[in-house]
Order: structure tokens, then C-alpha cells, then sequence
């Protein structure tokens, strides 16, 4: 009985065994199960504070953006505000207390130093009572080495950064009666410079890149704009100046004129009067040298014949030089009637080749004329400009040389006609181009000696073709001929 009762014990022990190593080797397993969930408990609580700091910074970010493009909006309005104006004092009164507050500040200060008072002026106040606006300016008045010195080095200060000098940030916090601020200098490149600050006394908002960067923007637009304003300023009073100068000249210049005229007019006068009187006396010295070389009082020796020939020759050239003189005084005087009548430019050339054809043909001159259909009738008086053509082709012919050539041309420019009397002679020196118009006035030269003249055939010419509202000028290289050209109407 014994023996099985033992056989049985060992049994159940035998089997209480096995299930217990059973339930040892399954608690085995269920703590590595466990210390598997914990350790993904673990990573899963990391993952989630990452998402978390990952929101957050998302979240924070996308506050600085929308901050950021919200400052970007404000500015972007208060700079069309500010460049609205040109006068220096109403640039700060465009930026207000709403602008400020939109920027997230609550105050707000702009300093502009005077160089010849030697003091900072306030400019700008937001955020401040009368009293505290004055208590800040004389603090600033009394530490304006440092901003000055903020100033030149172009550096910008705030509650996360305060550049080296005698004002530490506890200091200007003091002044300014905040927490947080920024100070930026206003960099302007005509005239006088500052600074602008803005501030806040929030305990729990602080200053950040992003604000920075809007109030340095701020600050270069307000210094651009000062910029425009006193350039405009500048100009202005330039501009004033000037139309005062200008006035004063014109009035002087319009006294001068006045009385340029009343001597031209005296000038005139003098030489129609005078004229007028050679005439007389001129005319009996012809007549009786006429009278004397046609042999009614008598026969002639040789010798009083030539003389007299001299004084009846000299005579007809007093005679063109006054009846120049008077025909210029009537010109200038408005004496003179311009009837216009349309004229056949082809006519007056081939009376001007009749006329001259004789002295064409003993100098052996070539002229020739090339009138286009389209300038063949011009509107002028026949009996002036019958003078001019004469005169520039009498000039011609005068300083060109044997085997010379001489030709009158024409052009036409819508209602304009531009004729060109050319010739092959000596040419005139740059330098008298202009003067050869005047009064009297003959080119200093061994030709002009030889060939005579009064001076006046070309003062004449000027005269009439401006009588007809047209322009005359020359051309000319010496040694290469001239060119004269004058314009009239078509008609």
C-alpha cells in the first residue's frame, strides 16, 4: 500500500512541477511582454511630447509669420502714408497710435537732432503724457552723446541687445518708461539725422528679429522720405530764388531792350536825316561833273577828264551807299511796305544770269541755276528780293576767281523754300561768319582790299529776307567758296 501511496505523491509533485515551471516560464513571458509595452509606452510618450514640441513650434512659427506678414501689411500702408507728404514735420504726424499698436508696441518716440541748436527735437509721441514726453526729452538731452554716437555707428538697440555705452538696458527702461523697446537710428543723407523708439510695458512680451526688422524698415523709409522732403525743399527754394533772378533780369533786360531801341531808333533816324542831306549835295556834284564831261561848257584836256570821270564814279558810289543806308533805316523803322505776290524763282535766276552775263563772260565764269518743280514759285516782293539775289550773286562774282563757277539752287521742306547761292571763290574764316552781316563790317584780308565794298550789301540782304519772316546764313571754308542760303515761303 505504501509503495503507491509514494508513487502517487511523487506523481502529483512531479506533475505540480511541471505546472509550476509552466506558470514560471509564462510569468517569464509576460514580464518581457510587459517591459516590451513599457518600453513602447516610453517611446510613444517621447514621440508624443515631440509632436507636441513640434506643434508648438509650428504653432509658434506660424504666429511669427502671420505676424510678420501682418507687419509687412502695416508698413506697406504707413509707407504709402509717409511718402504722401514732402514737408518734414507732417511725415511723423502720418504715423499714429493705431500703426504703433498694430506693430505690438504701445509707445512710441522719433528724435531729430539739430546741428545748429545743438539739441534733439521730438518729433513724434505716442503712448506718453505731456509731462512724461518732457521728463524723456531732457533725459535724452542729457545722455545725447550716447544716442549721438547710436547715431553715427548706424546701430540699432534693444531690450535683447543694448550696443556698449554709458546707457545699460535697466537705464533705458527707466528713461523710457518700459519693458521691452527698440531704438533705430533715422539715417537721413540731406540734413539733420535721429532715431525713432517704440516700446511696450507688457511684463510678458519681448522684442524679436522679426520686430527689428520691421522698425529698421520703418526707420529707412521715415529717412528716405525726410530725404525727399528737404530735397523737395531745397528745389523749391532754388526754384523760388531763381524765378526771382530770372524776373529781376527780365526786367532788366526788357529796360535794356527799351532802350536798345529807342537807340536804334535814334540811329535810324540820324542816318535817314543824314542820308537825306548828303543826297542833296551829291546830287549837284553828279550833275555838274555830268554837265562839265559832256563838253557843253567846253572842251576837256585829258587830264580834268579822268577826274572828273573819278568824281562822277565816286559819286554813284555814294549815291548806292545812301540809298543802302536809307533803304536799311526804312527796313528796321517799318517804314518799308513787303507786298508778297507769287514769283517765278526760275524768272529771277534767269534775270540775274541776263544781268550779270556781261562780267560772267569777262572773268569766264560758269553759272548755272537748278530749280526743282517743286520750288518753282516763291511768295515775296519782286523788287527786295530781285535786290538779294543780286547782292549774293554780286558778291560772288566779286571773290571768285577766274574759271570760277557759281550756281543757285533750291529745296523745299513742306511750305518752305531754302535757296543756295554757291560759288567757287576764296571763302570766308569761321570766325566772321556771323559778323559779315553787320554794319559796315569787311573780312581783314589782302582780297577784301582789292575788291571794294561799303559793307552793307549783306546788312541789306538780312534785313529783307527777315522782312519776309526768313533766315539767312553762309557756309563757307576758305580757299573751298561759300554757300549763302536763305529760306522764304512757298507760294
Amino acid at each position: 500500500m505504501m509503495p503507491y501511496v509514494f508513487f502517487g505523491l511523487c506523481l502529483i509533485l512531479a506533475i505540480l512541477g511541471i505546472s509550476l515551471l509552466n506558470k514560471i516560464q509564462r510569468l517569464k513571458e509576460l514580464r518581457e511582454k510587459v517591459a516590451a509595452l513599457n518600453f513602447s509606452l516610453e517611446e510613444m510618450d517621447e514621440q508624443a511630447k515631440l509632436i507636441m514640441r513640434t506643434d508648438m513650434e509650428l504653432n509658434k512659427a506660424q504666429e511669427e509669420l502671420d505676424k510678420k506678414i501682418s507687419g509687412l501689411d502695416i508698413l506697406q500702408k504707413l509707407s504709402r502714408e509717409i511718402s504722401t507728404t514732402l514737408e518734414e514735420k507732417q511725415i511723423f504726424k502720418k504715423i499714429n497710435n493705431q500703426y504703433v499698436e498694430e506693430l505690438g508696441f504701445e509707445k512710441s518716440l522719433a528724435f531729430l537732432w539739430k546741428s545748429l541748436e545743438r539739441e534733439f527735437q521730438l518729433y513724434l509721441c505716442i503712448g506718453y503724457s505731456q509731462d512724461e514726453s518732457l521728463k524723456i526729452k531732457a533725459a535724452v538731452s542729457a545722455n545725447k552723446d550716447y544716442f549721438l554716437d547710436l547715431i553715427k555707428s548706424g546701430a540699432t538697440a534693444s531690450s535683447e541687445f543694448v550696443p556698449p555705452g554709458a546707457l545699460s538696458k535697466i537705464k533705458i527702461n527707466q528713461i523710457f518708461l518700459v519693458h521691452s523697446f527698440i531704438i533705430c537710428p533715422v539715417l537721413a543723407q540731406e540734413g539733420d539725422q535721429g532715431f525713432i523708439f517704440v516700446g511696450t510695458q507688457n511684463i510678458e512680451s519681448s522684442t524679436t528679429k522679426g520686430d527689428l526688422e520691421f522698425i529698421s524698415i520703418l526707420a529707412n523709409q521715415i529717412g528716405q522720405t525726410l530725404d525727399n522732403a528737404r530735397l523737395f525743399e531745397k528745389t523749391w527754394r532754388s526754384q523760388q530764388e531763381l524765378e526771382l533772378k530770372v524776373e529781376e533780369r527780365t526786367r532788366q533786360l526788357t529796360g535794356a531792350l527799351e532802350e536798345v531801341k529807342k537807340i536804334s531808333k535814334r540811329k535810324s533816324d540820324f542816318i535817314s536825316s543824314v542820308s537825306h542831306e548828303i543826297r542833296t549835295p551829291l546830287t549837284s556834284v553828279k550833275g555838274y561833273a555830268a554837265i562839265l564831261l559832256s563838253s557843253k561848257l567846253g572842251a576837256l584836256p585829258d587830264e580834268v577828264r579822268v577826274r572828273l570821270e573819278k568824281i562822277n564814279r565816286h559819286s554813284d558810289e555814294l549815291v548806292h551807299m545812301v540809298n543802302d543806308l536809307l533803304d536799311i533805316s526804312r527796313i528796321e523803322s517799318g517804314k518799308v511796305e513787303i507786298k508778297k505776290e507769287p514769283l517765278s524763282l526760275r524768272a529771277i535766276a534767269e534775270k540775274i544770269s541776263d544781268l550779270f552775263a556781261e562780267q560772267f563772260k569777262t572773268k569766264n565764269i560758269a553759272f548755272s541755276s537748278n530749280i526743282p518743280d517743286d520750288c518753282r514759285e516763291i511768295l515775296a516782293d519782286r523788287s527786295q528780293i530781285e535786290r538779294v539775289f543780286m547782292n549774293l550773286v554780286g558778291n560772288a562774282l566779286k571773290f571768285t576767281p577766274q574759271n570760277g563757277k557759281i550756281d543757285i539752287g533750291a529745296s523745299r521742306l513742306n511750305n518752305v523754300i531754302q535757296i543756295n547761292i554757291k560759288d567757287t571763290g576764296f571763302g570766308i574764316p569761321e570766325d566772321a561768319q556771323e559778323a559779315i552781316f553787320e554794319e559796315f563790317y569787311r573780312v581783314d584780308n589782302t582780297i577784301n582790299q582789292e575788291v571794294k565794298g561799303t559793307g552793307l550789301g549783306l546788312t541789306l540782304v538780312k534785313h529783307i529776307i527777315e522782312a519776309h519772316q526768313g533766315k539767312i546764313w553762309v557756309k563757307s571754308k576758305v580757299g573751298e567758296g561759300s554757300t549763302f542760303s536763305f529760306t522764304l515761303n512757298a507760294a
